[in-house]
């Protein structure tokens, strides 16, 4: 099964809205720490989520700092499409909803203010089988 939503400044359904809000009140979108912290004691048993966001950046991310995010251990990637300041955020996550999937991984840039400190989510992907 694969959900995927393409954000953008015009205001989302408010079937849309609450399909992409996770169990802490919180649009997934701009990301929950606390589904970020979830995720990494979950219960096996629940799917393991393939996650994709794309987001932009008000000043480019250090290379550096994208390495780093390979060596998270939890399974997570920060490429750069050919666009300038375009990010893709990879990563896995367990959660028994998309929107929980998607908040923690986005959590994860939300904690991470060293990497990026400003960011705007444009298209969210989650997909398990």
């Amino acid at each position: 099964m694969t959900e995927s939503a393409i954000l953008s400044d015009h205001d989302q359904s408010r079937a849309d809205l609450a399909r992409w809000t996770c169990p802490h009140g919180r649009h997934a979108g701009h990301g929950c720490v606390t589904c970020y912290h979830a995720a990494a004691d979950a219960d096996p048993a629940l799917p393991l989520w393939e996650v994709a966001v794309w987001f932009t950046s008000a000043r480019p991310i250090p290379i550096r700092a994208l390495h780093d995010v390979h060596r998270h251990g939890r399974h997570f990637a920060i490429d750069q499409p050919s666009t300038p300041l375009v990010y893709l955020l990879s990563g896995q996550a367990r959660a028994a909803l998309s929107a929980e999937a998607v908040a923690g991984v986005v959590g994860y840039l939300v904690q991470s203010r060293h990497i990026v400190d400003e960011f705007v989510v444009t298209e969210i992907r989650a997909a398990h089988s």
